[in-house]
């Protein structure tokens, strides 16, 4: 359908144009779009609603992490990276150590239930940064090493989807191992 076509077409050049009148407004709903894995990567919640508990312990043929290895340095992880573009006085974990979990497995379901929803927690924090005008994506922060909320959020978001592509693929292992 041509009418489609002009529409589709319309809505483009419209969409470009807003992008060059707000630059800034632009670039940090793309952060958000980024930070919550949309477009071209798996969300958080497609990786990790209805993940198969029993086996969040294991770490499937030779896999170097279990899926709640994985979990906590990305909550852990993503903390630290919260905390450390609101909070001048905040120390970061000791690396690597610090990072990662000490058990390969949680104590219970609820634990992982738990981690989930303070990853969940930590980024709506995170996105409410983002979006807040009155932060500067480019100011370094003055407590940093020239670190600045654009770097932050691309860090986070970088990080975050490479381990979930660990954790979906562990996920798949497991769902095709044989109790």
């Amino acid at each position: 359908r041509r009418g489609a076509s002009i529409e589709r077409d319309y809505g483009r050049r419209l969409a470009a144009k807003e992008c060059w009148m707000m630059p800034d407004a632009y670039l940090r709903e793309q952060l958000l779009q980024l930070l919550r894995g949309e477009n071209a990567h798996a969300t958080f919640d497609d990786v990790v609603n209805n993940f198969p508990l029993a086996h969040v312990g294991v770490r499937p043929g030779g896999a170097p992490h279990s899926p709640w290895e994985l979990l906590e340095h990305m909550r852990i992880s993503q903390y630290d990276i919260v905390r450390f573009s609101q909070d001048p006085g905040y120390v970061s974990p000791k690396w690597p150590d610090e990072y990662w979990p000490r058990q390969q497995a949680p104590s219970s379901e609820r634990e992982w239930r738990k981690s989930t929803e303070s990853f969940r927690r930590d980024r709506k924090e995170f996105e409410q940064l983002i979006l807040d005008p009155g932060r500067d994506l480019y100011e370094p922060f003055p407590w940093g090493d020239g670190q600045t909320l654009l770097r932050e959020a691309l860090v986070l978001a970088d990080h975050t989807a490479y381990h979930l592509g660990q954790l979906m693929q562990l996920r798949r292992a497991l769902e095709k191992k044989p109790d």
